[in-house]
């Protein structure tokens, strides 16, 4: 059995360091050595494809090209992994001449990738290598080869493939990113595609998705009394109620530290008499269905006093929900 030296936490930070300094120094060397007309055709062919980008790859290759092939759809750029066995019992019929297929290898020799070749070939689709070895057979037959070259791999053994891996994804990642900012692609566009995501959801999240409505949203007339105001406060259970008139249109808000104020000022035998309308806040801050509720998080947050309801008003001022601080905290967008 192998005999562990032990050695500091100093020494143990060390080889770390040296470890992504030696894979930064392969990307900043790949960086410099890619041939500007193969890059440039290889995101010419990208940004023409009228169908899919096709990547394709064995074990850790396999894995990297997975990696890009997530990341150009997350950025509007349709693509699909193939494995390459599959692909030579039957998956090849995804492939389309409408398509563009990026292979990677460190080697360029893998054996299942050079096996598709005919096929590829035949459906007369554009392919990209992504190769660490520019003689190879794989570079030699496709359109386009870019070099992922690197001088050894961060493996003591210089076996495990590591650094090559590093250098095939940040390339990938280039020619995705190039892609982006080609097309112009916007963060509103972005989100479409991260629904789940904190960016997502600030930019497609809107107010209608959250707010209460219908027996959830209870509203009172102005001349309400204070019992209905609290009866009312603890059906909805929003903390807060709405005052409308006759047409539904919004008059006021009638919250829970409004009433509490109203106790503090109002001899106890008078409370009977108060209304909702001497109780709310008139004109109140409010929030469209069709607002971003970001946007509406930012109304509530940013004033020198927070508020922690928005009444909902659609364009005929009629009220129509409850939007509460706590369901924009529940929904993630904090």
């Amino acid at each position: 059995m192998q005999t562990i030296v032990p050695q500091t936490q100093t020494a143990y930070c060390q080889q770390v360091r040296d470890l992504l300094q030696l894979e930064a120094d392969a990307i900043a060397a790949a960086a410099q050595s890619l041939n500007s007309d193969q890059v440039d055709q290889a995101v010419s062919l990208l940004l023409q494809c009228q169908g899919k980008v096709i990547l394709t790859g064995v074990g850790k290759s396999g894995i990297v090209a997975r990696k890009i092939a997530a990341t150009l759809t997350s950025v509007g750029t349709s693509a699909i992994y193939l494995h390459p066995v599959d692909a030579l019992h039957g998956d090849l019929g995804v492939v389309a001449a409408t398509d563009v297929v990026v292979l990677l290898s460190n080697s360029g020799e893998t054996d299942e990738l050079l096996a598709m070749m005919p096929s590829l070939q035949q459906r007369q689709v554009p392919l990209i290598a992504i190769v660490g070895n520019l003689q190879s057979t794989l570079a030699k037959q496709s359109h386009v080869a870019l070099a992922a070259t690197v001088e050894r791999e961060a493996c003591p053994l210089n076996l495990a493939p590591t650094t090559s891996t590093t250098v095939a994804l940040a390339i990938g990642d280039a020619l995705a990113m190039t892609l982006v900012q080609i097309k112009g692609l916007t963060p509103e566009q972005f989100a479409l595609n991260h629904p789940a995501g904190r960016l997502g959801k600030r930019l497609t999240l809107r107010v209608q998705d959250l707010m209460h409505r219908g027996l959830e949203n209870p509203v009172i007339a102005p001349q309400a009394s204070w019992l209905e105001m609290v009866s009312a406060i603890s059906e909805g259970g929003l903390g807060a109620v709405s005052v409308v008139n006759d047409q539904g249109k919004l008059l006021g808000v009638v919250t829970d530290g409004d009433l509490r104020r109203s106790i503090e000022r109002v001899n106890p035998a008078e409370l009977p008499l108060l209304t909702a309308a001497a109780v709310m806040t008139a004109n109140p801050t409010t929030a469209n269905p069709q607002q971003l509720a970001y946007d509406a998080l930012q109304v509530m947050e940013n004033r020198p006093s927070q508020i922690a309801v928005l009444p909902v008003v659609d364009d005929q001022e009629q009220c129509i929900g409850m939007l509460r601080l706590h369901d924009l905290a529940r929904s993630g967008l904090l």
